[in-house]
């Protein structure tokens, strides 16, 4: 599975793919928005392997993706995905998550972005592409404006999360709201 954008491929992981990613994942800047256990090498590995084996399931249901320079196809810079399983058909969930030294760099996101909502609205067929963050991750609030995304639910969210002061934000974008959006 692949997906090519100017600068980036968007592929299966590999397993040169571990060790970056663990590496990135272990950043206390990466962990700043996860839960406590989440944030664990052990839930990192774990992590990993689920990756894999979603790549090899028939049909398939989740996209985890690693995305890396075209230049470099083992120079890992994060991962992304469209994930289905929980989901009503038509609808998938979008993750990126980018290794905190590629934060704010030369729209990195957009890139990766737009490219996962033109593969599901596109090619997976989809209706809805979804997805949910903290209230405190301002770099998503961003990347859900610019696709033309909306906010649909702002609710406390789970218990770590309102020890810190912060919300789950969910937010949606649908097919004609991403086809209006990219002839503009």
């Amino acid at each position: 599975m692949e997906i090519v954008t100017k600068r980036f491929l968007l592929r299966d992981f590999v397993e040169l793919d571990r060790l970056p990613f663990l590496n990135y994942q272990a950043d206390p800047r990466s962990q700043k928005f996860y839960e406590s256990k989440q944030a664990s090498p052990k839930n990192s590995a774990r992590l990993f392997e689920t990756f894999c084996t979603w790549a090899c399931e028939q049909p398939r249901l989740n996209y985890q993706l690693a995305i890396v320079q075209r230049r470099e196809p083992y120079a890992l810079v994060g991962c992304c995905g469209l994930r289905g399983r929980g989901f009503d058909a038509g609808e998938m969930e979008l993750g990126i998550e980018l290794a905190p030294d590629y934060w704010g760099r030369y729209a990195y996101a957009i890139e990766v972005g737009s490219a996962l909502l033109d593969f599901g609205f596109r090619e997976l067929k989809l209706d809805v592409i979804s997805g949910s963050t903290v209230s405190a991750n301002v770099r998503i609030a961003r990347l859900a404006k610019w696709s033309g995304a909306e906010v649909v639910t702002i609710r406390p969210g789970s218990k770590w999360m309102s020890e810190r002061g912060w919300s789950e934000v969910n937010w949606r974008i649908t097919k004609a709201q991403w086809n209006s959006r990219i002839t503009v």
